[in-house]
């Protein structure tokens, strides 16, 4: 169930959010992306485009009729490897003759855990997942994307899933899947990784930003309110996964039944998965213990 609030842009209509700026929704709404995919066009003659979207040729033609007269598309910028965000960056790459610019492929940015436990396959995982992707040009943390009039700074923020970037333009920041204002970002193990979660969520609060562009939904309009309500968030699952494991032992299915009781079914499955990301971040920082090695069904003790 979508979420009751005022985003409910028109579909594939490029809309103004300030000088440079703008934003044309994708269409394909659904309970993971809520109204759609946010692709963004930076600057006003020489366009970068941030995260095309999925591969759907009205977007295609929408993000092309967006360009205007007099204007063109010089840079392909993708913020991460899901299907949401990245299929239609080739295809409008091939029309427009720009280069696609990303962290890396699938697995770029993966934490050595996650490495180990995706080649086991034992947590299941890889859901959405654009297996494909692979950047013509890759960028690394810190570095900056340069185009005519404008500049966007990469900041490398695993978590959501190991090769997620955001991108600074001034005190504006594209946060892509990593701070979203109508929910909280899907964490899924392999490719989700919490503990680099939180870290990311540290590094964009050590900065003071005027506003984050969100990879779905609205502006946020006070990011460090939305940081600070997304970390608390996530602590409070954690320290409602460690209240009921201090009952007895538990597997993911079990926890994130007793914790995500208003849940919808659609999201049940999600839900289980972030239960899954706490459940190896705290074992990783020695707050519980695994029963054997870990893997999706494994219990867990504090």
């Amino acid at each position: 169930m979508l979420p009751p609030d005022d985003f409910d842009p028109a579909i594939g209509v490029a809309q103004t959010l300030e000088t440079g700026v703008r934003r044309l929704v994708a269409p394909n709404p659904s309970p993971m992306t809520y109204r759609g995919t946010n692709t963004y066009l930076v600057g006003s003659t020489a366009l970068a485009v941030i995260d095309p979207g999925p591969a759907d040729d009205a977007h295609l033609d929408a993000i092309l009729a967006a360009v205007g007269a007099g204007a063109h598309i010089s840079h392909i910028v993708v913020t991460h490897t899901h299907v949401d965000h990245s299929p239609l960056a080739h295809p409008l790459a091939q029309r427009t003759g720009a280069p696609v610019i990303a962290f890396g492929n699938a697995t770029a940015g993966r934490s050595a855990i996650m490495h180990d436990l995706a080649a086991t396959g034992a947590v299941g995982g890889g859901e959405g997942i654009d297996h494909g992707f692979v950047p013509d040009l890759t960028v690394a943390d810190g570095d900056t994307i340069e185009g005519d009039g404008w500049a966007l700074n990469v900041i490398h923020t695993p978590g959501h899933i190991g090769n997620h970037i955001s991108l600074a333009l001034g005190d504006a920041c594209f946060t892509a899947d990593h701070v979203m204002g109508w929910a909280s970002s899907l964490v899924s193990p392999p490719d989700g990784d919490l503990t680099d979660f939180m870290t990311s969520c540290a590094r964009l609060a050590a900065r003071e930003w005027r506003v984050f562009y969100p990879g779905h939904g609205a502006q946020i309009d006070m990011p460090a309110d939305r940081l600070d309500w997304l970390i608390r968030h996530r602590r409070a699952r954690e320290a409602a996964i460690l209240a009921l494991l201090a009952e007895g032992p538990a597997d993911a299915p079990t926890l994130a039944a007793a914790i995500y009781t208003e849940t919808p079914a659609a999201l049940r499955s999600a839900a289980t998965r972030n239960v899954l990301a706490h459940l190896i971040d705290l074992t990783r920082r020695d707050m519980i213990s695994c029963k054997g090695a870990i893997h999706a069904d494994a219990f867990f003790t504090a």
